[in-house]
């Protein structure tokens, strides 16, 4: 019998515990120091939002829908984290090890980039150095455009205006966002940027959302000297309420389960601004292991494996 191909979920990765953070950081900044203030800057906001990230538990769960759509044996299912436990590279020895030769992997965050998708993929070539292992990976670069995933996030628009009288959701106004990345990327021709906003504007559109009831902004940017994309959703908020906008919605594209950056970024920190300047934000439940979401991973997963020229399972 002929071994099941592998499917490698990963995703970015957090802490356990609040007792971890600094080890988590340790190994986002490849070893370097981090300063005490941002390590008790971040341990506040994971204690905020209960004491741990809860992105492993939404991976697992979305690592479980996923299994039960490709159906084992045919397939088999792993999730591996950039930064944390159960990290990449022990992932790839681990699928070695159950006799995988060929696999498929796939970052949960559905636009690609050079300055951040990449380093998975080096993660895998390491795991696969590290361990010896026999494995021919391909890898889905992005599904930014997946009609599936296009539906799920014009779901979470009406579902986000329909917390608003019906005779006020035409005066909503929708926020669609994404994690930051530094601003060289657009110089140095990064198709994040332009993914992002194509998945914006293909939810608007899907949604019925005119032009002028939408707009974009960026947030969680890093600790660096240097500009980031922008504007920032706080500052954008601010800039809303200045043309007097006083109800928002805000949609984040780039992310595809709960964690920091959604629930202490946008559900503490974003929303005490908009409190600040006179606007309502509700945020629609993130896509987490929305059947509908799974069956998008799944089409992009089974499309990869065939233009791969692997065996498809029975």
């Amino acid at each position: 019998m002929s071994s099941p191909l592998g499917v490698l979920l990963m995703t970015y990765g957090g802490p356990d515990s609040l007792a971890d953070v600094p080890g988590y950081l340790a190994d986002i900044r490849s070893g370097r120091p981090t300063p005490q203030a941002v390590v008790r800057e971040i341990s506040e906001h994971y204690r905020l939002i209960g004491g741990c990230s809860p992105l492993k538990e939404r991976s697992e769960r979305q690592l479980h829908a996923l299994s039960a759509v490709l159906r084992p044996p045919g397939w088999r299912c792993y999730i591996g984290m950039r930064h944390w436990s159960p990290w990449v590279e022990e992932v790839v020895g681990a699928m070695d090890a159950d006799g995988i030769r060929q696999a498929v992997g796939i970052i949960l965050a559905p636009h690609y980039s050079t300055m951040n998708s990449e380093r998975y993929f080096e993660k895998v070539r390491a795991g696969l150095d590290l361990y010896r292992a026999g494995i021919e990976f391909t890898f889905v670069k992005s599904y930014h455009d997946a009609p599936g995933l296009v539906e799920a996030l014009a779901r979470r628009v009406a579902e986000g205006t329909s917390r608003w009288p019906s005779a006020e959701q035409a005066r909503v106004h929708v926020v669609f966002c994404a994690h930051s990345l530094p601003a060289r990327s657009l110089a140095q021709g990064d198709p994040y940027d332009a993914q992002l906003r194509e998945t914006a504007r293909r939810v608007a559109d899907r949604a019925g959302v005119p032009a002028e009831r939408w707009s974009w902004s960026y947030m969680s940017a890093g600790r660096s000297p240097e500009p980031w994309l922008g504007p920032d959703l706080g500052d954008h908020l601010a800039e809303l309420a200045g043309h007097g906008v006083r109800n928002v919605v805000c949609v984040p594209v780039g992310f595809v389960a709960d964690h920091v950056e959604i629930l202490y970024d946008v559900d503490i920190e974003a929303q005490h601004r908009a409190r600040e300047v006179g606007i309502r934000l509700e945020r629609p439940a993130s896509l987490n292991d929305d059947p509908l979401f799974i069956q998008v991973l799944a089409d992009a997963v089974k499309a990869q494996a065939r233009a791969a020229g692997f065996r498809e399972p029975a």
